[in-house]
């Protein structure tokens, strides 16, 4: 017969209770010993609780805190002060990553402590000194799942792309008053029959991006919604640039750029190349998107709630309250590309530094944004929006079905 193998002890970890009763007493034990009582106490403390011997050296000769556990990744509990304050104030800002969330609270502030309560000197310091991956990590159990991709209703224009030239020179982007713009289809699921389209026009210097609601993207409706749009600008239209689509390649739009005294260039991006109006494309899900989600808007009658909706209340939030991210500049490294951005700011502040905006134009900015509030806009988008969703749940309900809104 075989030697009959004895099993070898399973190592048992401390227990937190253990350690606070049986440490202090090792510890006064290990001081008292000479080098070979110290090692031998060493060699028992490995083998019982399987500890590293240059852990248990640390340990018992006092260089480490009595261990209590292991510390749970995230945010240092001190910023549990403020959580609720951030949380506030991230919900109404709709919910931005932490890099624009940081810049946001110094504006957002003032604002809250009126709507809600006043802030203590403590709170204040720490969101003074809170960083962007703090914030990510303190709303990580509040964040929102983001909604699936919708349809793109993109249909070439051949009409008139002989005349109208793809842009092939860059702008100068330190100068407001180049627009780029897009069209978001409210279509449900398909893309039959009528339902309303938002048209999206974002500045490329600043980010300022205004948006109309059109009825089946017509020719008439999609030059009205450049006009509104226009006329709300705090600069002056200096060059537009779209996509193919034929929305906007038509001699309706041309005829409106080129007919005035001071003509306003006009292109159009390459077919399939997206990434050429990277900054509108990127606001379609921050406009219309976030805002009216992806359901079927089938009803004219919505055309100018919706409208309103834009001009009144989200307009004014998103280009004065709600900062963005715009990159700074891009290098590749082999077969890798690394981006910088610039620090997180708002529409409003980057007009506000630009040296090219005239300093009426700064003062009546200026004014403007000193006569809002962000939590009366927050409140006035849900208003407004509440009735739009009821009128489109409405339309879209079938014959003799009561409604399921109170």
């Amino acid at each position: 017969m075989g030697k009959r193998h004895r099993k070898k002890p399973v190592p048992m970890n401390m227990s937190r209770e253990i350690k606070e009763d049986l440490l202090p007493r090792l510890k006064a034990r290990y001081a008292q010993r000479g080098r070979e009582g110290r090692s031998r106490m060493l060699d028992e403390l490995c083998l019982d609780y399987h500890y590293e011997r240059k852990y248990a050296i640390k340990l018992l000769g006092g260089k480490l805190p009595e261990p209590s556990g292991r510390k749970k990744p995230g945010p240092d509990p001190k910023y549990a002060l403020i959580e609720p304050v951030v949380r506030t104030i991230w919900l109404a800002a709709e919910q931005p990553c932490g890099k624009r969330l940081a810049p946001a609270l110094e504006l957002w502030l003032p604002h809250y402590e009126r709507h809600h309560e006043r802030l203590n000197s403590r709170q204040r310091q720490l969101i003074k000194s809170v960083s962007s991956a703090t914030l990510d990590r303190l709303l990580a159990a509040a964040r929102a799942a983001h909604p699936l991709r919708g349809l793109s209703g993109t249909k070439p224009g051949s009409l008139l792309r002989t005349e109208i030239p793809i842009r092939t020179d860059n702008w100068d982007i330190t100068q407001p008053g180049f627009l780029e713009a897009d069209t978001v289809a409210h279509c449900g699921g398909s893309l039959a029959g009528d339902f309303i389209w938002s048209a999206i026009f974002t500045d490329i210097c600043s980010a300022w991006t205004g948006g109309r609601a059109v009825w089946n993207k017509g020719a008439a409706g999609v030059v009205a919604a450049v006009e509104s749009v226009e006329a709300a600008l705090p600069f002056e239209l200096l060059g537009f640039d779209s996509d193919n689509g034929s929305e906007f390649l038509n001699h309706h739009l041309r005829d409106h750029f080129a007919l005035r005294k001071k003509p306003v260039g006009f292109t159009r991006s390459r077919p399939y190349h997206k990434d050429d109006n990277a900054h509108v494309e990127q606001k379609n899900w921050m406009w219309p998107r976030q805002l009216l989600g992806y359901g079927r808007l089938e009803d004219s009658m919505l055309v100018e709630p919706i409208n309103e909706l834009y001009r009144q209340a989200w307009g004014p939030l998103m280009n004065f309250f709600l900062p963005g991210l715009k990159l700074a500049e891009k290098w590749r490294e082999r077969s890798q590309w690394h981006k910088r951005y610039e620090p997180a700011q708002t529409a409003y502040q980057r007009l506000m530094h630009s040296p090219k905006l005239p300093r009426k134009t700064r003062r009546e900015l200026r004014d403007r944004f000193e006569s809002l509030d962000p939590f009366a806009l927050k409140q006035d988008v849900e208003k407004r929006l509440k009735k739009i969703l009821r009128g489109a749940e409405v339309a879209n309900r079938p014959k003799g079905t009561p409604p399921q809104w109170g």
